[in-house]
């Protein structure tokens, strides 16, 4: 068989695909009219959030105003504890950092500071993470503050790349001691066939490798004197 036999019959399967490129819709997408979107409501802006929850190697920076000596940068161990000055160990796994404040400023109160004013900022965090690997510019584990989405996941690790599979986007995912898997279309997202999945902490998600992409840059390769213009089926 030719090269330009297949390159025929490879933009026969493409011509036949043609009539998916259409812009769909679901429950979970409106498509608005020429207009343009509406703004956000202070609402829509704040929904994104989501308590952060302190985690096992998070490293947290606790400021008790006034008294230097207990301003402190800790780490939780890998227990989801710390330890610090005057009341020793805290559970500080599972809460908010806002709780975690709450919870210091009990156990000084009275005993040994009058009325504590206690803050805690999140300096680094190793617990709250997901994995996004595969076909993406910069694989890698990424934190998890607020709401992320697949999205904003594969964006945060660089985009995909030249031989990503947009069609087999796959999220492993633990509950409750059993591991689900989920596979999605990457293509169809963007195009607003169905929403933007919500992803969580310790999620793994996958963007698979395209062969079609890899084997129409072998025949460019293979044959840099082409005289017509080569088409390939890519998706």
């Amino acid at each position: 068989m030719t090269i330009r036999f297949s390159v025929l019959m490879l933009s026969f399967f493409l011509a036949s695909c043609a009539s998916s490129g259409a812009v769909g819709t679901s429950s979970d997408v409106t498509v608005v009219s020429e207009d343009g979107l509406p703004e956000p409501t202070r609402s829509d802006l704040l929904a994104a959030n989501r308590p952060y929850l302190i985690g096992p190697f998070d490293k947290l920076k606790i400021d008790v105003f006034g008294i230097e000596d207990l301003t402190k940068e800790v780490q939780i161990d890998a227990s989801g504890r710390l330890s610090f000055p005057l009341i020793g160990v805290v559970e500080a796994s599972g809460l908010t950092p806002g709780e975690l404040a709450e919870t210091i400023e009990q156990r000084l109160r009275g005993r040994y500071v009058r009325d504590p004013e206690v803050t805690i900022n999140l300096d680094e965090t190793v617990s709250q993470v997901i994995t996004v690997d595969g076909q993406v510019g910069e694989p890698g584990l990424y934190p998890v503050i607020g709401r992320m989405t697949l999205m904003r996941a594969v964006a945060t690790a660089g985009g995909t790349s030249e031989f990503a599979k947009l069609s087999d986007v796959v999220i492993f995912r633990n509950v409750r001691g059993q591991q689900l898997a989920g596979l999605y279309n990457l293509k169809a997202i963007r195009r607003g066939n169905y929403g933007d999945p919500e992803v969580f902490a310790n999620d793994v998600i996958i963007v698979g490798d395209s062969q079609a992409r890899r084997l129409f840059k072998d025949i460019l390769q293979a044959s840099p004197l082409l005289t017509t213009p080569l088409v390939i089926l890519t998706r």
